[in-house]
Order: structure tokens, then C-alpha cells, then sequence
């Protein structure tokens, strides 16, 4: 099975954790000709379970479902317990308790990959690091497709190495959580951006690219198409859809004038993520360790409460560097604006080079 098997245009919705991509976005999305994908992140196996079936229940279009690989659990208590005691004042501020930072566990991710398995969807992609070579083979003699997310040229050589069908190469303008396989504080803020990384990739690998990190535009489709990707994958740019299940202050926030910049922060999760700055960000991210899920879980019930609250202040507005771009559609209206876009600009590059060669 090829890519261009799934979706009529080299379009894929981003799978965004945290019940952005609600099963009524990938539906609109496959619907009009994109490939729609699940976010089984931060739910039970049977949660992911019950939104493939209400996916079904809309469409019968391929989709694709996304898993978080487990990560080593942090092992310095220390450090964590530090970080609680400087969030104290949040938690009076929103009367919330902090959440136990050691409920994170694996994510469900074995008892997912035996739904995945007895129930196949199309395709299945992978965060925070590649899948061993046997999770993979499973699922290609299923007929599954399978994509691995990379942030460096020797991640996609680990993927090819496993046996994935593709790589979804993520530049460091992408909205939400660095997909990096290994979490290196050192590393904080060095990743490569999209174009650069498209190319070190195709002169690593033999697999097909899906391209994703700030991508908003038709014509930044032809672009990464261009550079060598056989797809783009664009998240915050479906946020603000109304099928998404972001929040309306998320929705809201992307083209407010108070926010203006993204940066990396680990102020709510522990790992390296994109988001809109806001109060939150600027007063903990400095000093929020690389502990993920930890944080994730410390911070879970401020977030919950922030959003309750109307107060965008404190919640974790993942966005990426495109996100003033942002257009308010219905999902299916957006692939195909999108899909317009792509033409008259892959026209005009034919039409520049037409002209350049007479």
C-alpha cells in the first residue's frame, strides 16, 4: 500500500492529543479527500477504542490512529517534588489540587497495539520514538500502514531500520510536543527546521516523507512538496476548525493579539513542546525539568481549571510558528482550499519554469 492509497490530496491531519482530534475532524477531513488521524494519547485503550468506532459511525474513508511510546519513568523524585512545591501558588490561585505525578504509567500503549491489531485501522503512526521491528512487522502483514515521527535524519534511519512504511519528519516550527526519540535537556531548542530537515532525511532514507511543522498554506504544501515530501501533515491549522476539540479560548488564542510569539517550553509537561507564551509559560518555563509524564500529570488539574475559568493564562495553547494563519472552516472546506492552494502553486512553479527554459 502507498500513501496516495489513503487520501486523494498529499494532506494529513495532524494527530493532537488532548481530544483535539475529535473523531468528527478526521471524518470531515478523509471525508474531503485529506487523511484524518486519531490522537490515542493520554487515553485508555478502550477510549481510543470507543472513538474508532464513532469514527466509523461518520466515515468510510481510511484513517489512521497515533500512539505515544512508552517512556523510561524520571529518577530523580527530587526534582519533581521541587517543581511541585513552585507550582503551590497556582494551585491556591485555581483551588485545585496538583495532580500525582506518578500516575502517568505507559499510556496503555501494549493494550492499544492488541485493539490496533485484532481491529485494523489504516494506518498507525508513532510518537517519542520508534516501535521495535516486531510491533511493526505485525502490523504490515496486516496490511497497516505504518509512519514513525523523526526529528533528525539518524531518527529516520532508525524507522527505515524497523521495518515503518514512512516517516513523519516534524521541523521544530510544529505546534505542540517535539517528537524527539530521546529526550535530551541539552538539545533544548536545536532542532531543525522543516526544509532543511525534508532534505537530510532524503539523502538518508529510501522512505516516503510526510512533512510537518508550521505548515498553514497551499503553497507551503508545494513547497515541502517540492523539497522532496510526498505529503504534508498540518496540525494547527485544523485547531481552530469547529470540529476540532480544542478549546474556545485555544481556538480563540491563536489570532488574539495578545498572543504573538510560540516558544519550547516544558512548563506543562516535562518535554519540549510549542505553544502560544502566556503567564504560565514565562513564569515556570525556566526552571520546569525534563521529566515526562511527570509534569504532565503534576499539571493536569491547573490546565483543567485554567480552561474552566476562562483563563487562557494558564492553559497549554500548543500552537505552532504559523498559527496567526489560522482560518476558521469547517475541516472539509479547509482540505479543499488547501488542495486549491497546492495547484495554482504548483501551476505557477511550472509556469516560472516554462518561462525560465524559453
Amino acid at each position: 500500500m502507498a500513501l496516495t492509497d489513503l487520501c486523494r490530496y498529499p494532506i494529513v491531519q495532524a494527530p493532537m492529543a488532548g481530544g483535539v482530534s475529535a473523531p468528527g475532524l478526521a471524518a470531515a477531513v478523509g471525508d474531503a479527500g485529506g487523511l484524518g488521524f486519531l490522537a490515542a494519547g493520554y487515553k485508555t485503550a478502550d477510549g481510543m477504542y470507543q472513538e474508532i468506532k464513532q469514527l466509523r459511525g461518520l466515515t468510510g474513508r481510511p484513517f489512521g490512529v497515533n500512539l505515544f511510546l512508552p517512556q523510561p519513568p524520571h529518577t530523580d523524585p527530587a526534582v519533581i517534588e521541587v517543581y511541585r512545591n513552585q507550582l503551590a501558588g497556582e494551585a491556591t490561585w485555581y483551588e485545585t489540587p496538583l495532580g500525582d505525578a506518578d500516575s502517568g504509567g505507559d499510556d496503555g500503549y501494549e493494550a492499544k497495539l492488541a485493539i490496533l491489531r485484532e481491529d485494523p485501522v489504516a494506518a498507525v503512526s508513532f510518537t517519542f520514538g520508534c516501535p521495535e521491528r516486531e510491533v511493526l512487522a505485525a502490523f504490515a502483514a496486516l496490511g497497516t500502514y505504518t509512519v514513525v515521527t523523526a526529528t533528525t535524519p539518524d531518527e529516520a534511519l532508525a524507522a527505515q531500520s524497523a521495518g515503518a512504511d514512512a516517516v513523519c519528519v516534524q521541523g521544530i516550527e510544529a505546534g505542540g510536543h517535539q517528537s524527539t526519540h530521546r529526550d535530551d535537556p541539552q538539545a533544548d531548542g536545536s532542532g531543525i527546521g522543516l526544509l532543511s530537515l525534508i532534505t537530510q532525511v532524503r539523502e538518508s532514507v529510501r522512505l516516503p516523507v510526510i512533512a510537518a511543522g508550521g505548515l498553514m498554506r497551499g503553497a507551503q504544501i508545494a513547497a515541502v512538496l517540492a523539497a522532496g515530501a510526498d505529503a504534508a501533515q498540518l496540525g494547527t491549522a485544523f485547531l481552530a476548525c469547529p470540529e476540532s476539540g480544542a478549546h474556545a479560548l485555544h481556538k480563540q488564542a491563536l489570532t488574539n493579539p495578545l498572543f504573538v510569539r510560540t516558544e519550547l517550553t516544558r512548563a506543562f509537561s516535562g518535554r519540549p513542546a510549542r505553544g502560544l507564551v502566556n503567564r504560565f509559560m514565562r513564569e515556570h518555563g525556566p526552571y520546569a525539568p525534563a521529566a515526562y509524564p511527570e509534569v504532565h500529570q503534576l499539571t493536569a488539574g491547573l490546565r483543567r481549571a485554567a480552561a474552566a475559568a476562562g483563563d487562557a493564562q494558564g492553559m497549554a495553547l500548543w500552537a505552532g510558528q504559523g498559527h496567526r494563519l489560522a482560518r476558521e472552516l469547517p475541516a472539509g472546506q479547509l482540505v479543499e482550499v488547501l488542495a486549491a492552494e497546492l495547484d495554482t502553486a504548483l501551476a505557477a512553479l511550472a509556469a516560472a519554469s516554462r518561462n525560465r527554459h524559453t
